[in-house]
């Protein structure tokens, strides 16, 4: 599997860390290919496929299996909001062939709450704007579209002429207001250069919040743009930011998203990035409660102490 590739699938399962939220479903592409034929070698040469069906009683996305996918495929559980503001679960499936992203991802799409020709015209939805992404990393660009989008979507309706066509953000750097972004980073071991790094993101993106350390505890809440937010989720994830227990510059992989939402009006409006130390749980408390995230830190922060 190519670098780039491995990198996002990475940075993919930081962002979608919560229980069922990702799932890798096959890595045929990980395997040894065997000599001139161009297919993974052993028995991972057969690797899922996921095809339609409207079979009653089936799932909307059969499994089938065959070697034309190699490549990675995984699964993605998230929501985007529908008419009346009400969040539609989405289940998203991708397939990674091993020429991606030089060429488009095939995507498969399956809620519930809407119907199988809802789910297709998602999906050509989604390809045409993967078009738009050719040659770069596009799998969460296009989840952020889709959240941005479904009730555009929608809206139009399943049958008619074609001569119209509704129109939708055509990338993710739509005015989204401010986002905020909790992560949680399990160590630090050279602490006073990867704080500088996390510092200069945090100045290069426009980023405000704190770095935040209590005991073993290590938090990062940011507050900014949405694609401001992503992007330093990519450069943490990528880039060589401390060392390892033999002293070599290592990439960081104990990262998650503990939480992500577009600010709100009782939220405080960061004014600068800040790196503090805590002595006790109840000044990190005190913090989050003034920031008007008492919620947050009820929810996410008091489970890494237990």
């Amino acid at each position: 599997m190519a670098e780039p590739v491995q990198e996002e699938l990475s940075v993919l399962a930081a962002i979608f860390c919560r229980p069922h939220e990702w799932e890798v479903l096959s890595r045929s592409g990980d395997y040894p290919r065997a000599g001139g034929t161009g297919r993974p070698q052993g028995p991972p040469a057969f690797a899922l496929r996921l095809l339609p069906t409207t079979e009653p009683g089936h799932p909307a996305w059969a499994h089938v299996w065959g070697p034309e996918t190699d490549g990675t495929v995984f699964r993605i559980h998230t929501k985007a909001e529908g008419f009346m503001d009400v969040d539609i679960p989405l289940e998203l499936v991708f397939h990674l062939p091993v020429n991606y992203p030089s060429c488009l991802p095939g995507i498969s799409i399956n809620s519930e709450q809407l119907t199988r020709a809802q789910c297709v015209t998602v999906k050509e939805n989604l390809l045409e704007q993967a078009e738009s992404l050719l040659s770069e990393p596009m799998v969460h660009e296009l989840v952020l579209w889709i959240q941005q989008n479904l009730r555009h979507i929608l809206s139009q309706p399943e049958t008619g002429s074609g001569s119209e066509k509704c129109t939708f953000s055509t990338s993710t750097t739509m005015d989204d207001g401010l986002w905020i972004t909790l992560l949680h980073l399990d160590h630090m071991r050279a602490k006073t250069k990867y704080v500088k790094i996390v510092e200069k993101w945090a100045s290069d993106l426009r980023l405000t919040g704190r770095l935040m350390f209590m005991g073993k505890i290590i938090l990062i809440l940011l507050q900014g743009d949405r694609n401001n937010l992503k992007e330093y989720l990519i450069l943490q994830k990528t880039s060589k930011v401390d060392v390892d227990s033999s002293g070599k510059k290592c990439k960081e992989k104990m990262i998650s998203v503990l939480f992500e939402t577009k600010v709100q009006t009782e939220h405080k409006r960061f004014l600068a990035f800040e790196v503090k130390e805590y002595s006790a749980l109840d000044e990190l408390q005190k913090e989050f409660e003034t920031a008007g995230l008492k919620k947050l830190f009820s929810e996410f922060v008091l489970a890494l102490v237990k």
